[in-house]
């Protein structure tokens, strides 16, 4: 009985550190969201031969 207790606390203590990690990222991606969309409108721009226009906020650049 005693083993089965051990994998339970370690099934929930995995649990809650994939949890806090789940959090963290999309926190992360959030804050950085708009920055990150800016540089993929970037790079596409510069394939598709277009100019990009800087927005005036992060993410709302766009090709010209």
């Amino acid at each position: 009985m005693n083993k089965l207790n051990n994998r339970g606390q370690a099934l929930v203590e995995y649990l809650l550190i994939i949890a806090v990690v789940s959090v963290i990222v999309v926190s992360v991606v959030k804050l950085l969201g708009g920055y990150l969309k800016d540089s993929v409108t970037k790079t596409s721009c510069g394939m598709m031969d277009q100019e990009y226009v800087e927005g005036s906020k992060p993410g709302e650049g766009y090709c010209q």
